[in-house]
């Protein structure tokens, strides 16, 4: 896919309904990551509570909270992500996640540098995030856009020790 970029805030049930699709794609790449990693998942997102994460999404992650981005790319949704308060002034961008046949085509970077923008336009003063230790790609992109890694921002079970990579960005 070569056509246009567009990054929307999902408004409409077909929107929503895309965005829970991306996600859930997400939570399935992520499953298919070899263990331990796959047991990270699983014990930070059984089905139940994922699907209970994205039944509040719409309320969470609608500003001034937070906020909820739908990549199209020739109007197909093929990319998705959010934001969230996690403490004042503090942002957590979440479920970042762009199809397969969007990479390479510079739409994961477009969505990220849109999240980053939302999160200064909504006064956020610092970005925190997490990803995969074996999500290599995305690691790249977020020190390529600024991001400086850290240690865990929040208490994390043992199981996640040396799993998760943090980053965090100052606005």
């Amino acid at each position: 896919m070569t056509g246009p970029v567009e990054i929307v805030t999902p408004q409409g049930a077909d929107d929503m309904a895309a965005f829970r699709r991306l996600a859930w794609d997400y939570r399935d790449v992520l499953l298919d990551l070899p263990d331990p990693d796959r047991q990270v998942v699983l014990a930070f997102y059984p089905r139940d509570k994922y699907r209970a994460v994205l039944d509040r999404a719409e309320a969470e992650n609608r500003p001034p909270h937070g906020q909820m981005r739908l990549l199209k790319v020739d109007g197909v949704p093929l990319g998705c992500g959010a934001i969230q308060t996690i403490a004042p002034g503090d942002a957590e961008i979440k479920r970042v996640y762009v199809a397969p046949e969007a990479r390479g085509t510079g739409a994961g970077r477009a969505l990220m540098l849109q999240l980053i923008d939302d999160c200064r336009d909504m006064g956020f003063r610092r970005i925190l995030m997490d990803t995969g230790r074996l999500l290599t790609a995305a690691q790249g992109l977020y020190d390529d856009l600024g991001f400086v890694r850290r240690d865990a921002y929040q208490p994390i079970p043992e199981i996640a020790e040396g799993i998760l990579v943090f980053f965090e960005m100052k606005l």
